[in-house]
């Protein structure tokens, strides 16, 4: 079974949604490494105008490649949370990542973003 999962970049409305391969075991990775270099980058050009839209649309760049396969279908960009993700990252303003999981709440109502979720720990991968 896909999973899904939503990618938020704190200080934009935008709302990335993946439709496949969101377990934190393949995203969290590729996450990490693309996120490394993003900071890099930005931290030797000295610029930070416009960081969070900048994320996200490189962000959006990169997973449609990492997940594409041989098509776009699978990527969506809006400002619109759906029920059926298995988890939302959030890339905070601090540079950090942080994995979420959708409740019962947020199922009902996922307007409701990260208000409805529960923090992920690695610990709930091996259970």
């Amino acid at each position: 079974m896909a999973t899904s999962c939503h990618i938020i970049v704190e200080g934009n409305p935008t709302i990335v949604y993946i439709s496949r391969g969101g377990s934190p075991e393949k995203m969290l990775p590729v996450l990490t490494k693309f996120l490394a270099k993003f900071w890099q980058e930005r931290d030797i050009s000295g610029e930070d105008m416009d960081t969070p839209e900048c994320l996200v649309a490189q962000v959006t760049a990169r997973f449609a490649y990492e997940t594409a396969e041989d098509d776009f279908s699978n990527l969506k960009v809006g400002v619109k949370y759906y029920p059926n993700v298995g988890y939302l990252y959030r890339i905070s303003c601090d540079r950090q990542v942080s994995v979420w999981q959708p409740t019962d709440t947020y199922r009902h109502d996922p307007q409701q973003g990260l208000e409805a979720c529960q923090p992920w720990s690695p610990a709930q991968a091996s259970q």
